[in-house]
């Protein structure tokens, strides 16, 4: 018998260039180009600098740097106190774009996550995904990103810090004598300041170094975490890309920029029923469900706007999502050209949880529902998402333009 041979993994680290001062920008396009600075007390000497444009950084300001001290390195810098509503708000679109790619998506901060791309790369090349990816994350949000792409974690973490702004890198185990060795051991994800001074007093400068130590005195040393940082600059990492491991993001999403503005209600509605469909089949991947749904409307002029309903009974169907999409959209649409859409389940529940407060006269119709929903899911599953299609339906009747094509 024949051993399966182990597929190498494919591990995209995505990391948000410079992301608070991006989302300011992305708001206010006259920002663009210029120094600019996110600091908390801006109007007093004791403020400090939370992060900056590659502008102001090619100036001297730096993370952490007092706002009198940045201004003085650089006359011209625009200084604003943050956003965080704002920054959150960006970070979950961001994330909902990466989830159209694969479900693998670990979110580690409100800017950066990683994608186990491993199954979706036998279609195509991996770095023509992660050139798509930068490139609709620019276009759409206009957020720039640097992605790296390595067979592990902690490899793609360093790829992605070798070429910013803006940059892909691949990084291959057996590129690292000559891409990674060489780096001085503070660079390596995972060395503090305090985990550098103890290699320093080892002898040990470079990551290169660190290979060479001897793993029984690192680990008597530096104790575990020493022994994980000798075993990861060798390029070894199996933690498993986990979108179950942060708990601060708790959404499921799907937008689409269109190709034309949608300049109608019976065109939105058409955009809405796509993105419902994706959306409830992300949700029984996720076996959930959610009492929330918000819509996010993007005007032609950039201007985004967003709307939720939350509802007592938790929602999976997409002809329940749509509806609810649609009563916002017809409530909020100012009746501009819209250039995208969105809708977010932002309130999730697992289904196995999920209480059904359900009123007495609405309790049979239900179960009913419920019976023809499992029949049409046991018919889907056997057969393929076509097997069984709406009477109105025809073909080509989907012609929104969409780039939700994960599903």
């Amino acid at each position: 018998m024949l051993n399966k041979v182990k597929t190498a993994r494919i591990i995209f680290h995505i990391d948000m260039n410079s992301f608070y001062a991006s989302v300011e920008s992305a708001v206010n396009p006259e920002l663009r180009g210029k120094p600019l600075a996110i600091a908390g007390n801006v109007e007093e000497r004791k403020g400090i600098v939370v992060t900056s444009s590659y502008e102001a950084r090619a100036q001297g300001v730096k993370t952490t740097m007092p706002v009198w001290e940045a201004k003085k390195n650089c006359p011209d810098l625009i200084v604003m106190p943050p956003s965080f509503d704002r920054y959150r708000e960006a970070s979950e679109q961001m994330f909902n774009l990466l989830f159209e790619y694969t479900d693998l998506v670990e979110p580690i901060s409100i800017d950066e996550g990683y994608m186990d791309m491993t199954e979706v790369a036998t279609q195509r090349s991996p770095v023509d995904i992660a050139k798509e990816i930068q490139q609709r994350l620019w276009e759409e949000l206009h957020l720039p990103c640097s992605i790296g792409i390595a067979p592990n974690k902690f490899l793609a973490k360093m790829a992605s810090d070798m070429k910013k702004p803006r940059g892909i890198t691949i990084l291959r185990k057996r590129e690292l004598p000559e891409k990674l060795w060489p780096l001085p051991i503070e660079e390596m994800h995972g060395v503090g300041k305090k985990t550098m001074e103890k290699f320093h007093q080892l002898n040990i400068y470079k990551i290169g170094d660190l290979v060479e130590a001897d793993q029984f005195e690192i680990k008597v040393k530096l104790g575990r975490n020493g022994e994980k940082l000798w075993h990861r600059a060798r390029g070894i990492d199996d933690r498993p890309v986990d979108p179950d491991a942060s708990s601060e993001f708790k959404s499921i999403g799907t937008s689409t920029t269109l190709p034309k503005n949608v300049k109608t209600v019976e065109n939105a509605k058409q955009v809405l029923n796509s993105l419902a469909e994706s959306l409830e089949k992300r949700l029984k991947r996720k076996n959930a469900m959610t009492t929330s749904i918000q819509l996010t409307i993007r005007y032609a002029d950039r201007k985004t706007v967003t709307r939720s309903q939350t509802f007592l009974n938790p929602v999976q169907r997409k002809e329940e999502l749509k509806q609810i999409a649609y009563g916002l959209f017809q409530k909020h649409w100012n009746e501009e050209p819209v250039r995208l859409l969105g809708i977010t389940a932002t309130q999730i529940v697992d289904r196995q949880e999920a209480t059904m407060q359900l009123d007495l006269f609405s309790y049979e119709d239900h179960t009913k529902d419920e019976k023809l929903y499992e029949t049409m899911d046991r018919i889907h599953t056997k057969y393929g998402d076509k097997s069984i299609r709406r009477g109105i339906e025809k073909k080509g009747d989907k012609k929104d333009g969409s780039k939700d094509e994960v599903e």
